[in-house]
């Protein structure tokens, strides 16, 4: 079991050039990847997002990539007709002003796209320190999710077992359950007929009531998720989607034993199922 929340970050100094990468990981219902670099290194990003997909199932995904190369060649382009066209523009308004100003080289040079930079990058020599970083930023992510989801794992099972606790209360009760609703029928007709009770109505009226009361099929279904969730949790590296099903299933049939039941025990053992169920579905919002 592994957690969506999760942190790694992983720098490297190569020849001068330094690079960082960071991958941060939410909790999402599905795998969402956001890649965020300098623009020269865009054609690395489909394979960036490949790998990324390759590794984890899902979770909000941000990876920052910071690229700093001090030995970048850097030209400097001089755009003459912007020049040109502000020293005449500003040459204009002070005549239209009556000011005595002229566009002086400092003025030029703090107007927009007078100078332009642009530097030489050879995006490829990034490539394996960037395929380098990956694997490993990835590595350590895997390991600290690995290292929430064991703790999310022995809490999400803590209260699986009062799951189970609670179930096996409630099958010691089916006989009080049982005898609950022959004794409800009982008064009932008392009420209504007084001595002239019919006992064989009775018996076919309690048996018509125990067949739709009984909850017999939704234990053995309860059961049975009960058994499959643990194994799931327990066995399955990406259990979270499956898990989610499974308690939909099991908050189906405690739901459907708390309205059947007549009995004060079994309402305590739903609602202390309810409780702990709740908590686990709380849990699986962070579990891949």
């Amino acid at each position: 079991m592994r957690s969506m929340t999760a942190y790694a970050c992983i720098e490297k100094n190569e020849d001068n050039i330094f690079i960082s990468m960071e991958i941060k990981s939410y909790n999402n219902r599905f795998l969402e990847i956001q890649i965020h670099m300098p623009g020269y290194l865009l054609s690395y990003e489909g394979s960036i997002r490949k790998y990324i997909s390759s590794r984890f199932t899902r979770g909000k995904i941000d990876v920052y990539i910071k690229v700093k190369n001090p030995n970048e060649e850097l030209s400097v382009i001089v755009n003459k007709n912007a020049a040109l066209s502000y020293q005449n523009a500003i040459g204009e308004l002070s005549v239209i002003l009556g000011l005595n100003e002229k566009a002086g080289l400092e003025m030029l040079l703090g107007l927009d796209g007078v100078l332009n930079t642009e530097t030489a990058r050879d995006a490829s020599k990034y490539k394996t320190i960037i395929d380098t970083l990956l694997e490993e930023a990835s590595n350590i992510l895997d390991e600290e999710k690995k290292r929430e989801g064991e703790f999310t794992k022995k809490d999400i099972l803590g209260h699986l077992a009062v799951l189970e606790e609670s179930l096996e209360k409630i099958k010691t009760k089916i006989p009080e359950m049982e005898a609950a609703i022959k004794e409800n029928l009982r008064s009932r007709f008392f009420e209504l007929l007084g001595d002239k009770i019919d006992e064989t109505r009775i018996l076919a009226e309690t048996a018509s009531q125990l067949v739709k009361y009984s909850i017999s099929e939704e234990i053995s279904r309860l059961s049975s998720h009960l058994e499959e969730f643990k194994n799931e949790a327990k066995n399955n590296m990406y259990p979270g989607k499956k898990l989610d099903f499974l308690s939909q299933e099991i908050n189906r049939e405690i739901n459907t034993i708390g309205s059947k039941t007549p009995v004060l025990d079994v309402s305590r053992a739903v609602v202390a199922m309810k409780n702990a169920l709740e908590d686990i579905r709380e849990q699986l919002r962070n579990v891949e």
